[in-house]
């Protein structure tokens, strides 16, 4: 059995910073890749940053690309979202998600088949 555990989410002054930790458990050395999503109410779930198992590659989409970094520790199967410079604009829920189908892209939720529950983020201005 695979499970995905977020934790890190909370409220934040606009400017502020926060570490999200994504812990996976089960069946997991074959995934290519493990990514985070967020939603915000009334939005689609957006996918925002990406890192390759492999070689702890990441991708990032820019509106995050200089704020936000994506990292893992191999030895603890726990992937990380350090979110730097936060804006009012950063609320919502964020999910991290693994077991992509190959030849899916990255970025499309329908292409994962592991997610965790989720963490809410509230950056207040």
């Amino acid at each position: 059995e695979v499970y995905l555990v977020e934790s890190g989410g909370g409220p934040v002054q606009a400017g502020g910073s926060l570490r999200l930790s994504c812990a996976a458990t089960g069946v997991t050395y074959a995934w290519d890749a493990m990514t985070w999503f967020r939603q915000a109410p009334g939005k689609e779930r957006e996918a925002i940053a990406s890192i390759r198992v492999r070689d702890n590659y990441p991708v990032y989409i820019d509106s995050v690309k200089r704020r936000f970094t994506i990292s893992r520790d191999n030895s603890k199967n726990t992937m990380y979202l350090q979110m730097s410079s936060l804006e009012p604009e950063d609320t919502a829920t964020y999910y991290c998600a693994a077991g992509q189908r190959r030849g899916g892209a990255w970025t499309d939720p329908l292409a994962y088949t592991y997610w965790g529950q989720g963490t809410q983020v509230t950056v207040s201005s």
